[in-house]
Order: C-alpha cells, then sequence, then structure tokens
C-alpha cells in the first residue's frame, strides 16, 4: 500500500480505506488508487489482514475418502456455499486412519483456518474432536450418532438401515446378507438398523450372513459377496453399506451367472448415479446431500459468528427416503 501511496501520492490511510470500498472516498480519488493497485499488481496480505480480524476467511474439510462418490458431491455443494460466503475451503484427506485425522485437523488448527467441517473416521472415538468444541472451537461433523457431544449434520443412517432391510423383508426375504464394516470402533448406525428391522420381523440375526469388506469400495464389496455367497444356506438377499460396495455385489452376480434380482436381491446406501445406472439398476437409500452440507455450512458460520461463546451442541439427523429399483424389484 505505500508503494501504491508513493505512486498516487495519496496518504496510506487513504490508499487502505479506498481499497477497502469505503464511502469515505471520493470516486475519482478510488478509482485513481485502485487502477494503481492494479498497475502494481497489488494483492491483499490476508495473514496481516486475519491478524487484524482474527479471521482467515477459511474452512477446514476432512473427508475419510477422496474416492468416494457421496464424499467428492459433498466437497463440491460445500465449496460452492462457502463460496458464496466469502470463504475458501481447504481439503485434507483422512484416508479412514485415525492418527491421520488426528493430524490433518492439527495441522488445520495450526493454518489457523475459523472453523472446521469433518467426516470422522469413527462415529464413536470423537474424544479429540470433542476436545476442540469444549475448547470453543466452531466444528460441525457431518456424519454422527445422535450423542456424539459435537455439532453435526447428516442422514439418519439407522432409519435409511432400517427402510432398506425391512423392504427385503416386505418382498419376501428371511435370509438378509450385510456387507458392512465389523470393527468395534466403526461406525454401526447402519448395522444397527439392519438388526432393527430383522428383529422386528421375528428373524434371529445369523453372523455367518455379515461380511467385512475391509474398505468401502466396488472392489471389496465384490469380494464381500463372493465370502457370503459362497456359504453353503447362502443369502437371498444384501444389504450393502453404500452403493459402491453394492456396486461389487452387483458385479459379482454378473461374473458368476447370477440374475438380480432374481437370484439375489441388492439394496445399496447413498444414491449415487452410478446407482440409477448400473447394468441393473440399483435400489439405494436416498438423502439430499445439499440440504445436509447447506446445513451444516450454515451451522459452522453461526458457531463461527458466536465467538467464544458457543450455543449447546446441535445435531440435526436428515430422514431418508428409499428409491426401489430393478435390483429388489421383479417387473411385472
Amino acid at each position: 500500500m505505500k508503494d501504491i501511496a508513493d505512486k498516487t501520492g495519496f496518504s496510506v490511510n487513504t490508499v487502505s480505506l479506498a481499497l477497502r470500498g469505503s464511502p469515505r472516498i471520493p470516486e475519482d480519488t478510488a478509482l485513481r488508487i485502485r487502477n494503481a493497485a492494479r498497475d502494481l499488481n497489488y494483492m491483499p496480505n490476508q495473514v496481516a489482514k486475519s491478524l487484524v480480524s482474527r479471521e482467515t476467511k477459511t474452512i477446514g474439510l476432512v473427508l475419510t475418502d477422496i474416492t468416494n462418490p457421496a464424499l467428492t458431491q459433498a466437497a463440491q455443494s460445500i465449496e460452492l456455499a462457502l463460496a458464496e460466503r466469502g470463504y475458501s475451503t481447504l481439503f485434507a484427506t483422512s484416508n479412514n486412519d485415525l492418527d491421520e485425522e488426528k493430524r490433518v485437523i492439527a495441522m488445520f488448527q495450526s493454518r489457523q483456518v475459523d472453523g472446521m467441517l469433518i467426516y470422522p473416521r469413527s462415529h464413536r472415538d470423537l474424544g479429540h474432536i470433542r476436545q476442540l468444541r469444549q475448547a470453543n472451537y466452531p466444528v460441525v461433523l457431518l456424519v454422527a450418532d445422535p450423542d456424539a457431544g459435537v455439532d453435526a449434520v447428516s442422514v439418519d443412517e439407522r432409519r435409511g438401515a432400517y427402510r432398506a432391510v425391512r423392504h427385503l423383508i416386505d418382498i419376501g426375504h428371511t435370509r438378509i446378507g450385510i456387507i458392512d464394516s465389523s470393527n468395534p470402533m466403526g461406525n454401526h448406525e447402519k448395522r444397527d438398523g439392519y438388526m432393527t428391522a430383522l428383529k422386528e420381523a421375528g428373524i434371529l440375526p445369523d453372523p455367518s450372513l455379515s461380511a467385512d469388506p475391509q474398505g468401502h469400495s466396488v472392489i471389496r464389496g465384490y469380494w464381500a459377496m463372493d465370502k457370503l455367497m459362497r456359504l453353503g444356506n447362502r443369502p437371498s438377499a444384501i444389504f450393502a453399506a453404500n452403493d459402491s460396495l453394492a456396486i461389487g455385489a452387483l458385479r459379482w452376480t454378473q461374473k458368476n451367472g447370477m440374475s438380480v434380482p432374481d437370484d439375489v436381491a441388492i439394496v445399496g446406501f447413498d444414491n449415487i448415479e452410478f446407482a440409477e445406472h448400473a447394468a441393473t439398476p440399483l435400489t439405494s437409500v436416498n438423502y439430499e446431500i445439499k440440504l445436509i452440507t447447506d446445513l451444516a455450512v450454515a451451522r459452522l458460520i453461526e458457531l463461527i459468528g458466536a465467538k467464544d461463546a458457543l450455543p449447546e451442541p446441535n445435531v440435526t439427523l436428515i430422514d431418508p427416503e428409499l428409491i426401489v429399483r430393478e435390483s429388489t424389484y421383479r417387473r411385472p
């Protein structure tokens, strides 16, 4: 700004006011200053500004898996919603590793982001995130248990899984397999919904019908399906924790000459674009990702505005719906 002041003959204070759009500066003066700033390739020093305002206008977004289509869509929606509010987004991925999640959160803190949006690896091992909240640091989870003790906006995963499995029961299935993590420190909401639907229908859960894919990708779903379908008394239907796993299960049936849904029905979760356009369109649990991300961003901005007196944590669960397609529905 001193260079601009020297070039135009105005004071540094006048230059500063003009570049901030102050109405105190006459338009012809402001125009001369802006032209000089352009000629000198002037860029505001955001670090210096943040020292004064105590805001960096940046938000940290922690994802578990950047290759997950649902998370990729959510990340895009979050970036757009934050940009509309004048914020930039910094991205980091934990790759489903708790230590890495802690590291990237600490990295964002060191960069003094104004707040964080987090997809946690575990819905239960949240101590490090609760510490942020207890220190009045603005943070919102994008998946969570209602008792997380941290602000969260999420689809109701228990309800979604329950509806998926209840649908399979209603069309006549009793041996229903599940492809989902069985890690004790993992995320149990979908498995809880699966178990609730079985018990409500009087179906005794069979542990052999559970396959831990050890990941979330298509190939992991393929091999989890292989394990289930090699059972002596194999399942007649499968509930997969996400659509990528379900597509892997569907691919296994194609490779092994089985018909969907005549030989085995398959339900996924997330209703990604590929679910509708799979070789056999997948029945899937659907929810509006943009609604979740918009509510999460709005809550985070509210927390940032509260400064050092954050309100009590609030958890919002969005009710999902089931989209029924050919993978479970036999056309007449």
